[in-house]
């Protein structure tokens, strides 16, 4: 379970993950040690931290091709659709949702063509009855 201190911490290290440990523990006012033992436990298994990576400026990345797809499943396949979409390296993430549609789907492709290949595979997915996409043009950081 995390502390406020874990959070704050989290925080600062979505921010920047290579802030020197003295640099955090300075910002959290505690010492080296803590936070050592703090960034080393939620790195354990089953803890808060999963992995460090890297972030680029969406300018870096604009060749490539990213989209939504809302996706409308039949009956109660939605378990059964999202295990399929887990075979394709271009679906980033999925998620459920409440609303018109029932998984969102984030898709990440090089091409267009693989794009357009990805687009056809996904709608024979057994389940799948609709899907509409749309193609991300531009990310604004809020």
């Amino acid at each position: 379970m995390l502390d406020d201190l874990d959070r704050k911490l989290l925080a600062l290290l979505r921010v920047d993950s290579r802030l020197p440990v003295a640099s955090l523990a300075a910002r959290l006012k505690v010492s080296r040690g803590t936070v050592q033992n703090r960034i080393r436990r939620m790195q354990a298994p089953g803890g808060a931290i999963q992995a460090f990576t890297v972030r680029t400026r969406p300018e870096m990345e604009a060749a490539r091709v990213r989209a939504i797809m809302c996706i409308e499943v039949e009956g109660g396949r939605s378990g059964a659709v999202v295990q399929a979409l887990r075979g394709f390296p271009e679906v980033d993430k999925v998620h459920t949702t409440n609303g018109r549609w029932d998984l969102v789907a984030e898709l990440d492709t090089e091409t267009l063509a693989e794009f357009s290949r990805t687009l056809d595979q996904v709608r024979l997915i057994e389940g799948i009855a609709s899907t509409e996409t749309s193609i991300l043009l531009a990310t604004q950081k809020m």
